[in-house]
């Protein structure tokens, strides 16, 4: 058979030693606003693009009539700035989509299955709107629930964040479209977001904000990654050479295309010399600086032919998906799955009792102005147009089916308290502020909308007996907590939103949802509170790798709901654990196995979740890391065992000092919980060293990190023996003699022998310990 791989290598090499400079510029640049440059003369045909990360965007006059990119800035604005209160405005410039549960809905049904079908179901629209590649998914960890677009964010852990992300590409890229995996990286606030320099730490880049998507790129290969707007510890991360081809393609071994946010490059040059392929959307200027650095040799010919093929390839993959039949579905199926995700993502964060609704609650009072209104996504290039939109006040008209009666009334008047006080049920549909923020702009306040604390407030001290539903984009407060008896947060769900919620309140759907972020009490305890949203154009990211749950376990905090919490209709037990092995290496794996029992009377699912506890030696750690979870479904009394397969490098820390991922020998415990905060099995586990647990010896390392240190040591006491003629034992009561010394380990010795250590011997020391080191490690 003919080899098809080596034959298309062949006409890629063909194709570039024809094409002019000039060529390479287009297919290097966007054409328009949505697609790249077709270039008939060697039958390369253009890709069609879009946003977003929850639903297919696809612009009419800005796709299908060619709009052209950097000659009508307001058309790129009006996107960018569209409020979802508004989406109807753009019925008839927009091609209607499935509006599925937005990235902070969906990461909380801790399902890989579950989210690679919404893949599924977003690469089968993109398809039958002749879409190429879709623009997400989006996993910026949600550092601070201000963030404007966590709402299209998975997580605030790095592994949930991963994981799920790798399903959806997956999910997408199986149906022949490809995937825009963004926004690489820290971009984690809408503040300044286009010149807001990120300061972010090597060790929590690598654990925390990179992590989830070197995970998800390993797993899933998605054939774009999407640089961000933000700078990042200086550079603009679109032209940052250590991010783009240091991490990305050196460390990561990434093959495909980086794309640029939108005008997100401001030197083309530099861009494609760090590893920007691709300059989206259409710049006749940076297309111009491009070509004129190519022309004047400022950029070798050499990249730019390494980022064509890049190009090329993808182009090829997107010609192949096109070539497959167009998937046939039905709006009206797209809506029912949409449906099951909205329910699967909703959290039940309390019930004492209320819900679901039974047959003795007779008199049912609905509040809120959102049982008819609902929000169900949040604002910006995301922001898609919904083929229909469930009403929730219809939709529990339905569900209930007349066995109940149903008073309306949209805001806590007098009449309405005296109603509240002889209801059977007070359900009470909330939601934030969508007004303002969004993409270009945070949040200013945790707090609903305006009124709907007060209105809680006022209905659950006229009741006891009061449920409250709440979309948001992201956490919030709640003052009143303690005075209701239920509370649903379904945060931006998507059109189906009414439905889910009336299935879940009525016990049709058993909630399954754990949140996949903290809940606060208040603004003033989340981790990045202090540092937040920077100054002088400087976001400096203090609360280095504790980020959520690890910084309020960390600093002993009490949230208001803990990471990885929701409840259910039902209950579960957990049981049995076992670990394969009692240690661990750096290369090792294991698995970690217990079983689940449902011991109440409705069927459910429930996300159990695995935390790594070591103390960290060297190298500070968070009190506890998720590392893996699984989310089985059982029937009553039903139980199932639980595999989870923990590897070594997924219990790793990065060591800025060497720049590598490393294990320290530690006691560690494996706990398996319901949530981060409700532990229910522990197991022992050793962590086998990979790495010393001293610091590579300097000039000026004080004597109190020197003496631990037995290769050190004897080197040095080595060196005093010859140098001093004493014996070792001497020399070695030399060294504890400086240990209370503050000065480094050369300085202290110097001056307590009275003796002066020649600069290149120092140095040879130095270079001998430390070579020393390395060998021991090397057999660890």
């Amino acid at each position: 058979m003919p080899n098809t791989a080596a034959s298309a290598d062949l006409q890629i090499e063909s194709v570039l030693a024809s094409m002019s400079n000039e060529e390479k510029v287009d297919l290097l640049s966007g054409f328009g606003m949505w697609k790249t440059a077709g270039i008939p003369a060697y039958g390369i045909k253009p890709i069609v693009m879009t946003d977003g990360t929850y639903g297919v965007r696809y612009s009419i006059p800005q796709i299908d009539g060619d709009e052209r990119g950097g000659m009508d800035i307001d058309a790129f604005l009006s996107v960018v700035n569209q409020r979802a209160s508004d989406v109807a405005v753009a019925w008839g410039e927009m091609k209607p989509a499935t509006c599925f549960p937005n990235g902070s809905a969906m990461g909380n049904c801790w399902d890989e299955a579950l989210m690679l079908r919404l893949g599924e179901l977003l690469g089968k629209e993109c398809r039958a709107m002749g879409v190429h590649l879709l623009l997400g998914p989006g996993i910026n960890i949600r550092r601070t629930p201000l963030a404007g677009r966590s709402y299209e964010y998975y997580s605030e852990d790095p592994f949930v964040t991963g994981k799920l992300s790798a399903a959806v590409i997956e999910g997408i890229q199986s149906q022949g479209v490809g995937t825009s995996l963004k926004h690489f990286a820290c971009n984690n606030s809408e503040v300044e977001r286009t010149t807001m320099d990120s300061i972010v730490e090597e060790r929590a880049l690598r654990e925390i904000y990179l992590k989830g998507f070197e995970i998800a790129i390993k797993q899933s290969k998605p054939w774009t990654i999407m640089s961000s707007y933000n700078r990042l510890n200086g550079v603009q991360a679109s032209e940052d050479p250590w991010l783009l081809n240091e991490v990305l393609r050196g460390d990561w071994g990434y093959e495909g295309v980086v794309v640029s946010d939108w005008h997100g490059i401001k030197d083309r040059p530099t861009s494609l010399i760090s590893g920007g392929d691709l300059d989206m959307p259409e710049s006749p200027r940076r297309k111009a600086d491009l070509l004129a650095a190519l022309n004047a040799g400022s950029v070798s010919s050499d990249i730019v032919d390494l980022s064509c093929r890049r190009m090329l390839d993808l182009i090829e993959l997107c010609n192949e998906g096109a070539s497959a039949p167009v998937p046939v579905y039905t709006a009206e199926q797209h809506h029912a799955e949409a449906r099951a995700m909205a329910a699967a993502s909703m959290v039940l964060a309390k019930n004492e009792g209320l819900l679901p609704i039974r047959s003795d609650m007779k008199t049912i009072l609905v509040v809120g102005r959102d049982a008819a209104t609902p929000v169900i996504q949040g604002s910006g290039c995301a922001t898609t147009t919904p083929t229909m939109v469930d009403q929730p006040l219809e939709e529990l008209e339905k569900a209930l089916d007349g066995h109940h009666t149903i008073i309306v009334r949209a805001e806590a008047d007098a009449e309405t308290l005296e109603l509240a006080a002889k209801a059977d049920l007070v359900l009470v549909y909330t939601s934030t502020e969508g007004a303002y923020d969004g993409e270009g702009s945070d949040r200013t306040t945790l707090a609903l909308g305006p009124g709907q604390d007060e209105m809680i407030a006022a209905l659950a001290a006229a009741s006891e007996k009061v449920a409250v539903v709440i979309a948001c984009p992201d956490a919030v407060e709640m003052p009143w907590i303690d005075a209701v008896g239920a509370v649903l947060v379904t945060f931006y769900s998507g059109q189906a939103m009414g439905g889910a919620v009336a299935d879940l309140v009525t016990g049709k759907v058993n909630p399954s949802a754990k949140l996949s972020v903290t809940f606060p009490k208040r603004l003033t305890d989340v981790p990045g509170f202090m540092h937040y949203p920077g100054e002088n154009g400087r976001h400096i990211y203090g609360e280095r790798i504790h980020v959520g749950y690890r910084a309020y376990d960390l600093r002993e905090i009490e949230p208001l709901f803990a990471f990885g919490h929701g409840l259910s209709f039902t209950t579960f037990a957990y049981s049995d654990l076992t670990l394969s092995a009692s240690e661990i290496g750096l290369h090792d794996e294991i698995s970690v196995g217990f079983t689940i029992t449902n011991t109440g009377e409705r069927a459910g699912a429930e996300v159990a979740q695995l935390y790594l506890q070591a103390p960290g030696k060297r190298l500070k750690r968070s009190p506890q890391e998720l590392k893996g979870f699984a989310k089985p479904m059982l029937q009553p009394g039903e139980s199932k065992r639980v595999e989870i397969v923990i590897k070594g490098t997924d219990l790793a820390v990065w060591d800025p000092a060497l720049g590598r991922w490393v294990l320290e020998g530690v006691d560690a415990r494996i706990v398996v919980g319901a949530s981060s905060r409700d532990p229910r099995l522990v197991g022992d586990l050793t962590l086998k060293p990979s790495v010393l647990p001293f610091r590579r010896l300097a000039y000026d390392t004080q004597p109190a990190y020197v003496l631990p240190n037995v290769i050190a040591c004897e080197r040095i006491c080595a060196y005093l023996t010859t140098r001093c003629g004493i014996s070792a034992e001497d020399a070695m009561r030399m060294l504890n003699h400086c240990s209370n010394s503050f000065y480094g380990i050369f300085t202290s010795l110097e001056r307590r022998l009275r003796l002066s250590i020649p600069e290149t011997e120092v140095a040879g020391l130095i270079a001998d310990v430390n070579a020393a080191m390395d060998a021991a490690e090397a057999e660890l």
